[in-house]
């Protein structure tokens, strides 16, 4: 059966929830498709320890608050049980259990196919599937060979499952200082690994959680309104002012500075919250990239090797989208990412994106702003439909 709707958007996460309640607020009738039986999945699926990088005051979606009593980073049970809350208080319409296998051309719209062969029909079809839907890793030679285990940040577990092991983690940004804050960091004190490596091809720009009991993230919406060469520098000086110069434990320095290669490359700013602290008490190593596996041992690009009963790949993200969208020339050739997102046309009339690329104010608050503008260009398009 084929089901008509002005507009259908697909992932019920944070950025699929604003851009869903901000197309309702200007009277577009809205259905949210989800391939999972819940909203929130890919904080579902993440390990139990995770929480937010970015401050409460940037992270809730427009017309809810977080509870009182809240804290400061909003913790992985606290996002879900808010966007669960969120679908409930705003009204909005998600159906359940329909995974995206297809889309095409019907007309003047889009029919999507789901993978068990049903139909919906869409004047406009919103993808908010996210930028880090399927996790990538490397395609290491000699990995299948390996005696150890290779795991994906995303499916790092529970801290205890790694006592006593010698790891391995590759990737030193924003998933692998999150592996290394939880491997090791200050409010750790049992059940930590015997041995932790960091594997290093590019140094980061990282920033502290805290400085005392002060939320460096608080700071972003003045960081977000300043010239990105000046927004480079801030970062560094914070760097090396709280945490000190990372060369000193072999970390290589930043090819560029944090908020161009966020606003270039999309590479997300990376948060320490005790791995630092750990290095300079040498519970973490630093070692060259990784190469390679032969049999129980990762090689280096240096020639050296390590004896890791785990490895850990902290290597990033891909959107998915290749497969479905790949032939519609609205995805970058080399990285699957979106061409544009937010009210930005993409070239395809009635076809959309939102939340596809990190900003230094974090995904919530980049969810609200890139859904009101995705909602006044489909009601622009929708002549005589609008409101408030």
């Amino acid at each position: 059966m084929t089901a008509a709707e002005p507009v259908i958007v697909i992932g019920a996460g944070a950025s699929g929830l604003a851009a869903a309640d901000a197309l309702s607020r200007r009277g577009l009738p809205v259905v949210v498709l989800e391939k999972e039986a819940h909203v929130a999945g890919p904080w579902r699926h993440r390990h139990q320890r995770l929480s937010l990088n970015t401050h409460r005051a940037f992270s809730s979606l427009p017309g809810l608050p977080y509870p009182p009593g809240t804290p400061a980073f909003p913790s992985r049970e606290q996002v879900i049980a808010y966007l669960e809350r969120y679908v409930g208080e705003r009204g909005l319409t998600v159906e359940f259990g329909f995974e995206v296998a297809g889309i095409e051309r019907d007309g003047t719209g889009w029919t999507l196919r789901s993978t068990d062969r049903r139909q919906r029909h869409a004047g406009h079809a919103v993808f908010a599937t996210g930028h880090d839907k399927v996790p990538w890793t490397p395609d290491w030679p000699g990995a299948a060979g390996f005696s150890g285990r290779i795991v994906h940040a995303a499916d790092f577990g529970r801290r205890e499952d790694y006592a006593g092991r010698r790891v391995l983690v590759v990737g030193a940004g924003n998933s692998g200082f999150d592996v290394l804050n939880h491997l090791s960091g200050r409010h750790l004190s049992d059940g930590t690994a015997e041995k932790i490596w960091l594997s290093v091809r590019q140094g980061p720009s990282l920033l502290p959680k805290r400085i005392g009991h002060v939320a460096v993230h608080r700071f972003a919406g003045f960081m977000d309104i300043l010239p990105t060469a000046v927004t480079d520098l801030a970062i560094a000086a914070t760097q090396r002012a709280v945490l000190g110069d990372l060369r000193r434990f072999g970390v290589p320095k930043a090819p560029r500075g944090g908020a161009t290669r966020l606003r270039d490359e999309q590479i997300a700013i990376p948060v320490d919250d005790g791995a630092v602290a750990a290095m300079r008490a040498g519970k973490i190593g630093i070692v060259a990239p990784l190469a390679r596996f032969d049999g129980d041992r990762a090689i280096l690009a240096d020639g050296g090797a390590l004896d890791a009963d785990v490895v850990i790949a902290a290597t990033g993200y891909r959107t998915g989208l290749e497969t479905l969208l790949g032939g519609l020339g609205v995805l970058d050739e080399a990285t699957g990412r979106p061409l544009a997102s937010g009210g930005q046309p993409t070239g395809q009339k009635g076809l959309w994106f939102t939340g596809m690329k990190p900003t230094i104010m974090g995904h919530f608050h980049s969810a609200t702003v890139e859904g009101r503008a995705l909602a006044a260009a489909i009601a622009a398009e929708n002549k005589g439909v609008g409101g408030t």
